[in-house]
């Protein structure tokens, strides 16, 4: 068994060298000059579109943008934004998140391409169901000889939308906040019992399908952001002197931190780059599995609205995160590591009550993820299988939910690291392969958009 973590450890850390940098960075900085800076030029049309103003019932589609964006967003928000950062500064130090940073800005282009391919390429299930993600816009953009990329990509992203990591930091802060503190002895059973009650809650909205998780997304993560800014903007605001330090902090240390003045600038970029594809999955696949569903004839709608996915993610979100922990000082604390890490930091910011606000917060967190990742592993069974395997399919993540609770947190993120890293591989080559499609598609929509307002 040992064997076995060493490889998934050693495998993750190959998947994530040089080359997957530049496919992930490469290809997002093509698409945003190749655009012509099209995703920050119409940020306003992109909030207009998922305030409802251009939706319509009567176009294809399952879910409307706001529920797509939503469900996004339900997997994104994640305990990657909580634990991840936590990782992330543990890991690569305070200049890891600038890297964050510099990944997401670059991540709009590639959400706002890859999105609007979701919905440019759409195929049908087994049933007839007008369906999107990366295996479609391959096998329908580049053609059916490109399927055994398509396939390659739905096997890898059944294990990276696995409810393994979620699960396990969700165990470890109800371990860490709940039953030790109260002299509950800890281990395996406790443990298992956890991951029993997130199962059965998380069965009963999987087994509703696609609109109760989007309806179930669309109510939850606007009342986890708010709770969850509301407690960080009162630790900030608690240490107002430490604010400014503490950016000015994650930007020098980028550079001149302990791990780059030992050579090991590429270690945190990687880190960096990492952690925020874990956040916000740009490149991934994952959020064009959701978008490719929303009502809507124009696909650029669509992108203009995934693309605001990394800037409410990683900008906003994980930029607090990481400043909770840096202005608290718990930062220079690396004997904890993911979502302990972040608890103490809370505890120090609202003391007593602090730790009990984190795990409401990333309960919810937690559980949204693990309703929106079922969907997306639902529509590549459904591309690999059929639709009659799903059902199955709920029953087997379920029953996963299991061993995320009660294994160790090192090897499950390399698991899911190494899985993200392969499923970026398909969707970055089929989005450049296909970017001249998009901007033709882009040109189009922009044009008709002027003509409306004129």
């Amino acid at each position: 068994m040992e064997s076995l973590e060493q490889f998934i450890i050693k495998f993750s850390n190959i998947a994530w060298g040089t080359p997957l940098l530049i496919l992930l960075l490469g290809g997002g900085s093509w698409f945003l000059i190749y655009s012509r800076f099209i995703p920050f030029r119409y940020l306003r049309h992109a909030v207009l579109i998922l305030t409802g103003r251009y939706d319509n019932p009567d176009e294809p589609g399952q879910l409307n943008h706001y529920q797509a964006l939503s469900t996004a967003l339900a997997s994104t928000i994640g305990m990657g934004n909580v634990s991840g950062v936590a990782v992330a500064i543990v890991t690569g130090g305070p200049g890891a998140i600038f890297w964050m940073w510099v990944s997401a800005l670059i991540g709009v282009s590639t959400k706002f391409f890859t999105n609007t391919l979701a919905v440019m390429y759409r195929g049908q299930d087994d049933q007839g169901q007008v369906q999107g993600g990366p295996m479609y816009f391959i096998t329908e953009g580049l053609g059916k000889n490109w399927k055994p990329l398509a396939v390659f990509f739905s096997v890898v992203c059944l294990i990276g939308v696995s409810p393994l990591f979620q699960t396990n930091q969700l165990t470890q802060v109800i371990r860490d906040v709940i039953l030790i503190p109260n002299g509950v002895e800890t281990g395996f059973i406790t443990n298992l019992i956890t991951g029993l009650v997130i199962a059965a809650i998380v069965a009963l909205v999987v087994i509703g399908g696609v609109k109760r998780i989007g309806r179930a997304a669309g109510r939850l993560v606007p009342l986890m952001v708010i709770v969850y800014m509301a407690a960080v903007f009162f630790i900030l605001f608690s240490h107002p002197g430490n604010i400014l330090p503490g950016l000015q902090l994650i930007i020098t240390d980028a550079f001149t931190g302990k791990a780059v003045a030992g050579g090991a600038m590429g270690a945190v970029l990687i880190t960096g780059v990492r952690r925020a594809a874990f956040s916000n999955e740009a490149g991934l696949g994952t959020a064009p599995l959701a978008h490719g569903a929303a009502k809507t004839s124009e696909p650029v709608r669509e992108g203009l609205v995934a693309m605001l996915g990394p800037i409410i993610d990683t900008i906003v979100v994980c930029s607090l995160t990481a400043l909770t922990i840096i202005v608290t000082g718990m930062w220079q604390h690396p004997d904890v590591n993911g979502i302990t890490l972040t608890a103490q930091a809370f505890e120090k910011g609202i003391p007593v009550y602090g730790p009990y606000i984190l795990i409401v917060s990333i309960s919810i967190f937690a559980i949204t993820s693990l309703f929106a990742f079922p969907y997306y592993g639902g529509k590549c069974v459904t591309y690999l299988f059929g639709t009659r395997w799903v059902k199955l399919y709920h029953v087997v993540y379920t029953a996963s939910i299991l061993i995320g609770a009660t294994s160790t947190l090192t090897v499950i993120i390399s698991l899911i690291d190494g899985a993200f890293a392969l499923m970026a591989i398909p969707t970055m080559v089929s989005a450049i392969l296909l970017s001249p499609k998009v901007m033709k598609e882009a040109k189009s929509y922009f044009a008709r958009l002027k003509e409306e307002r004129a």
